[in-house]
């Protein structure tokens, strides 16, 4: 049994800052964590308004927290006010972890890393694979950062052709500047190149939020286009529902399929190892997830 650790004058704080922030998993999974190593330290939420993003990084330094996540809308508007960022959070201008050493404040962006962490735990690896992914918001930028590091041969992007349709495809040509594999960033309309791309693709990913909320009906692309699946490894970056719309009809056509949970928990051991030099129990801590 793990034995628990009282709350004292030397417990350390960590915390999630999201609006909102009370549905998070966060708290159940780096609390469990935080007795089972016998950590003295808590994890919290916090609800913060989005006009409070400079005051509430402050708070890092003014309240000695140890190392916060961060959730939408704050993964950009943080950056000015942090002293140092990665290079990967430099590349994808965007921030999911914050650790504080001794006041100064350095962001990272692991939610790419613990996706494909997530896969590999389940022997499946990018490594000159061929990628398609719906989506370039946030969790598919990071996505694509992470697939390009693992040496991915070919990542196919598609994207509504909207207003910063050339900015995103400007950052991807940034993020895989130096790297052998193809990154190519296509129009959502083109549905006959997206059948193509899935036919030869090994991993299909959605990084959109088509299948959760107000859009669980919806899938990420066209029936015309899902019918290329046939025995891909099929990811949704959604994990409630555990099974979507999108990942139904995959198992259906005869693929692998993955929810969201893993990349969750794997994003999270991600931060927990970078803030305690110690490794999440990742196994339990899916068990509670599941149980909760």
């Amino acid at each position: 049994m793990t034995k628990r650790i009282e709350v004292d004058g030397h417990t350390e704080l960590y915390g999630l800052f999201a609006y909102p922030a009370k549905h998070s998993l966060s708290p159940l999974m780096h609390n469990h964590s935080f007795e089972k190593n016998g950590i003295n330290a808590k994890y919290l939420a916090f609800d913060i308004g989005p006009d409070d993003t400079q005051a509430a990084i402050q708070a890092i330094k003014t309240l000695d927290l140890k190392g916060v996540n961060l959730s939408m809308p704050f993964k950009q508007k943080v950056i000015p006010y942090l002293d140092h960022i990665t290079e990967r959070a430099e590349l994808l201008q965007s921030v999911n972890v914050i650790k504080n050493e001794q006041g100064v404040l350095t962001g990272d962006s692991v939610d790419g890393a613990g996706f494909f962490e997530s896969l590999e735990a389940s022997g499946i690896n990018p490594k000159h694979q061929t990628l398609t992914i719906f989506g370039a918001g946030g969790a598919g930028l990071s996505i694509i950062q992470a697939a390009i590091d693992h040496g991915a041969k070919e990542i196919n992007v598609f994207k509504r052709h909207g207003k910063n349709f050339d900015t995103v495809k400007h950052q991807l040509e940034l993020m895989n500047d130096g790297h052998a594999g193809d990154v190519n960033l296509i129009d959502y309309d083109d549905e006959t190149t997206m059948i193509e791309k899935i036919k030869v693709s090994q991993i299909v990913i959605n990084s959109t939020n088509l299948g959760m909320g107000d859009y669980q009906a919806q899938m990420p692309a066209p029936p015309g286009v899902l019918a290329a699946l046939t025995n891909q490894v099929v990811c949704d970056v959604i994990y409630s529902p555990a099974k979507t719309k999108f990942l139904e009809f995959a198992k259906e056509q005869g693929c692998t399929i993955f929810n969201g949970l893993g990349m969750l928990v794997y994003q999270g051991a991600l931060s927990f190892k970078w803030w305690t030099n110690t490794e999440m129990p990742v196994d339990e801590i899916k068990q509670l997830i599941l149980e909760r």
